[in-house]
C-alpha cells in the first residue's frame, strides 16, 4: 500500500462514534506480552479451545486502541480465527477476558455482543446467497429501531459497485463483491468497533488490494478494525499494530513497519 494512507486520521465519525482518544506505541518484537491499557477492545489472556478439546489459546492478549488498524497474522494452525471468535463470544474461554469500552463483557454471547457495539464479518458464510444485496444491508440493520437509510447509503458511498448491483442477489456476486456486501452489512448495525476474519481470503491480488483500500476507508470513518489476515505481508503495511502468533501464543507484537523490518518475522513469516 502506498504512503498517501499514513495520514489516516479517522475524522469522520459519522457512521459509528466509539468514544475515548490516543494510542499506544507497542513493544517492538520479541515475545514481551502486548500492552491493554488505552484498548478499545482487548482479549487478555485468553486460554482455550473448542467444547471439551485440548486448548489452542494459550495465554493469548489481542487488543485494538482507538483509531487503529490491528492485524493477527501468523502461520496456519496458529490460533488467529481462534482468537477472533474467542473475543466475539463464540468460544468458551478456561481462561482471560475480553472488555469492550472499558466493560467487561466476557459473559455476553455473540448476540448481546453485537448489541454492546461489536461487528464481526466471518471468513465464510458472511452473506445471505439468494437475498438481494439491498435486502443483506436490511438484514445487518435487524437490531436498530432508527432510520437506517443515511446509513445504507454511506456504505454505497463506501462501495460504489454496491449501490450498482443492489438488485442483483448477492449469491451472483463475485468474490470481492461478496465481501464488500459482507463488511457493509456490518457497518449497517453502526458498530463501535469492526472485526474481519481473513476479509480477502480467495481473491485476486488486484482485489485484494481494492479491499485493503476500502478497510482504510472504513477506518477513516472512525471504527477501530481488528483483523486476521494470511497475506500477512500486505496486511502489515496498513497495520497501526501488528500481533504474530504461533501454537495460539503471542510470538510478536509492534506496530506494522516494526515488525516488516523485524529479521526474524521477515524470515519465518515474510518468506524472507
Amino acid at each position: 500500500m502506498s504512503d498517501a494512507y499514513s495520514d489516516r486520521g479517522n475524522k469522520d465519525r459519522s457512521i459509528a462514534n466509539p468514544d475515548g482518544q490516543g494510542s499506544i506505541i507497542p513493544e517492538g518484537g520479541g515475545t514481551a506480552k502486548p500492552s491493554t491499557d488505552t484498548a478499545f477492545l482487548a482479549g487478555v489472556d485468553m486460554t482455550g479451545g473448542y467444547g471439551r478439546g485440548a486448548d489452542i489459546l494459550h495465554d493469548c492478549t489481542v487488543s485494538v486502541d482507538p483509531g487503529e488498524i490491528a492485524v493477527i497474522v501468523g502461520p496456519n494452525g496458529a490460533g488467529k480465527s481462534t482468537a477472533m471468535k474467542a473475543i466475539f463470544g463464540m468460544l468458551h474461554l478456561r481462561k482471560g477476558h475480553v472488555s469492550l469500552d472499558g466493560q467487561d463483557i466476557t459473559a455476553l454471547s455473540p448476540q448481546d455482543r453485537v448489541q454492546a457495539g461489536m461487528g464481526f464479518v466471518p471468513q465464510v458464510k458472511n452473506i445471505f446467497t439468494s437475498m438481494t444485496v439491498e435486502e443483506n444491508l436490511e438484514m445487518g440493520a435487524f437490531i436498530r429501531r432508527d432510520d437506517i437509510r443515511g446509513t445504507m447509503e454511506q456504505v454505497y458511498e463506501l462501495f460504489p459497485i454496491l449501490k450498482d448491483k443492489r438488485r442483483q442477489p448477492a449469491g451472483e456476486l463475485s468474490g470481492g463483491q461478496r465481501q464488500q456486501v459482507a463488511v457493509g452489512r456490518a457497518l449497517m448495525t453502526k458498530p463501535k468497533v469492526l472485526m474481519l476474519d481473513e476479509p480477502t481470503a480467495g481473491v485476486s491480488p488486484i482485489v485484494m488490494d481494492e479491499l485493503f483500500d476500502r478497510i482504510i476507508e472504513v477506518s477513516r470513518t472512525g471504527i477501530p478494525i481488528l483483523m486476521v489476515e494470511q497475506n500477512a505481508r500486505q496486511a502489515l503495511n496498513i497495520a497501526d499494530k501488528g500481533y504474530v502468533l504461533v501454537q495460539g501464543r503471542n510470538a510478536f507484537t509492534g506496530t506494522g513497519k516494526e515488525l516488516l523490518a523485524d529479521p526474524e518475522v521477515r524470515k519465518s513469516f515474510l518468506g524472507g
